[in-house]
């Protein structure tokens, strides 16, 4: 390594680290501040504030490489090219293009990690992340007694306290219900003052209660210890004071339990691409075979269809239905279609009798070969077919087809009106559209998550790839700007940030609603800002003036020229 690469490549990395952390602690307050509520007042453990932020910020990091790829260029190239080292670099002949090398190269790098922790680390972060923070939401708020209010944190208990003292621990006129017989309240205890702590680890509340009365209301015979309901309602009432007595709660509900993560598993963001292809695979089978399915009983929808007026089969569902087929085909050595040699010759030879017989009634009428079917002597067969043969031999007036025609429309038009028909009718075809739009609806469902998925594959890859364009963006314009520090820079890469955000949710939004294809709407951002960066890059190279004013206001008075010169515009005076 040179030491001109040496040189750039480490006025790139230190920056880069800062810019990365500071990015991802930025992304993971703002993300964090959603779910504030949620965590705040559970009486969590700082384990577990660790774990949720360690696999928000690993969820976090493919939104911030490429930014922080963007940040840390602008500031690396800005930082040369204000301190004249780009010029000293450009007058010993070496290009832009050689200088921005190793740090191109570095980037390939980051490509690669970001495109690894894209698809094996933040699937796995993301399930961890989100299924943690679903128990957290399902957590008990911790034990928090407020003064004068009725507590009922804990299952089957009613607390109140009338003053807590500031050590935490003693409070003062306690009163309370306890409903684990779940028979009303027939179990109160009352006391002066006392003392409120937990025990074994938390898992235990204790109170010590001094100076006050247990009232209890309730059946307390025999029958009852046995087990049986008394029949009258003779029920006893007892009183006992009490100078000092110990209660314990169970605090296991406010435990923190946890899920199995295989519930949270089929959302796409926890899934990488081998995962994502044999989800949109198990997609696409089901959209076809609910459309193969709409096909096979399109005739109970439309029964006016008749024989040779079918819908043919899509290209793909005849692929489909005939894979189907192949699948479920037996095997060659399965028994099931072995034929008897025996009964094959005694069928033979009834088939030859009939043959002949059979041919000539299918010339006939091909409509009535069910009847045909029918009759089982061969003598009754001839004698029918000779009889249709002389009656067909014998020439009838038959009117003409269109003459047929308009008397059976005559004779339909002239029909009552019936309006049990009409109303049969209506409802038939209320029905069949009911059915048809439940069944576009059920497919468009699936079609819609097939575009999730899909936009979740090409998301993987699209956000590692980021981070090229971000830094042909980011080196070009730093030496253009020739500004180090955070200010300029800092300002520039937002913009380009909100650039890449808008039009990466722009994209997503229409390819899942259709409007665009899904590569399209996944691939428009990093493409857009591809060209962008080219465009700066070849501006880098040729030392334009990018952001000087003075320069559009000479090309400004340059097209003014042209277009007097051409008679467009007038003559000045």
């Amino acid at each position: 390594m040179k030491k001109l690469d040496k040189l750039i490549l480490t006025s790139f990395v230190g920056p880069f680290t800062l810019t990365f952390l500071v990015v991802v602690f930025i992304l993971l307050t703002q993300h964090m501040l959603k779910y504030f509520d949620d965590i705040i007042g559970k009486g969590l453990g700082w384990d577990v504030i660790g774990q949720l932020l360690f696999y928000f910020g690993v969820f976090m990091t493919p939104v911030a490489l490429p930014l922080a790829v963007l940040l840390s260029s602008l500031i690396t190239f800005g930082n040369l090219g204000e301190h004249f080292e780009l010029t000293a670099v450009k007058s010993a002949g070496i290009s832009l293009l050689r200088a921005i090398q190793p740090i191109f190269f570095f980037v390939l790098l980051l490509t690669g990690i970001a495109f690894y922790v894209n698809n094996n680390l933040v699937p796995k972060a993301a399930l961890e992340a989100y299924s943690l923070l679903y128990d957290i939401k399902q957590k008990k708020p911790a034990l928090d007694l407020r003064e004068g209010a009725f507590y009922n944190g804990i299952p089957d208990i009613s607390i109140k306290v009338d003053k807590r003292y500031p050590d935490g621990i003693t409070i003062k006129d306690i009163l309370i219900y306890d409903h684990r017989k779940r028979d009303g309240n027939k179990d109160v205890t009352l006391a002066d003052s006392g003392k409120m702590y937990t025990i074994l680890n938390e898992r235990y509340l204790k109170l010590e209660l001094f100076n006050g009365y247990n009232y209890s209301e309730g059946s307390n015979t025999g029958q009852e210890l046995a087990g049986q309901k008394q029949r009258n309602n003779n029920d006893t009432f007892s009183r006992s004071k009490f100078s000092k007595t110990q209660v314990v709660f169970d605090l296991s509900s406010f435990d923190l339990n946890r899920t199995d993560k295989k519930w949270f598993q089929g959302n796409r963001i926890m899934r990488n691409l081998s995962e994502l292809d044999n989800d949109i695979d198990s997609v696409n089978k089901e959209i076809l075979t609910q459309r193969l399915q709409y096909y096979n009983n399109r005739a109970n929808y439309f029964t006016h269809i008749e024989r040779g007026e079918e819908i043919g089969l899509p290209m793909e569902i005849q692929q489909f239905k005939s894979a189907n087929e192949s699948w479920s085909a037996p095997e060659s050595g399965s028994t099931e279609n072995v034929i008897d040699p025996a009964s094959s010759e005694q069928k033979d030879s009834s088939k030859a009798v009939t043959q002949s017989t059979q041919s000539r009634w299918d010339k006939i009428r091909p409509s009535r070969r069910g009847f045909f079917k029918g009759l089982k002597d061969s003598a009754v067969q001839e004698q029918t077919l000779a009889k249709i043969e002389q009656r067909i031999a014998t020439p009838v007036h038959v009117p003409s087809g269109d003459s047929v025609v308009m008397a059976r429309l005559d004779s339909l038009f002239n029909m009552p009106n019936d309006g049990f028909i009409l109303s049969q009718a209506a409802a038939r075809a209320r029905m069949v559209r009911s059915e048809i739009s439940n069944a576009i609806n059920t497919l468009d469902v699936y079609v819609t998550e097939r575009k999730v998925f899909e936009i979740q594959w090409h998301k993987i890859l699209a956000n590692s790839l980021a981070c090229i364009a971000m830094f042909l963006i980011g080196a070009p314009l730093g030496a253009i700007i020739k500004k180090g520090g955070l200010g300029v820079p800092f300002l520039v890469s937002i913009l380009f940030f909100i650039i890449y955000y808008l039009l990466t949710m722009a994209g997503e939004k229409w390819a899942k609603q259709g409007i665009i294809g899904v590569p399209a709407g996944v691939w428009a951002a990093d493409v857009i800002l591809l060209i962008i960066g080219l465009v700066f890059l070849r501006q880098a190279r040729l030392d334009a003036r990018l952001f000087d004013a003075d320069a559009y206001l000479i090309a400004f008075d340059k097209a003014r020229i042209w277009l007097v010169n051409r008679g467009i515009l007038p003559q000045p005076s």
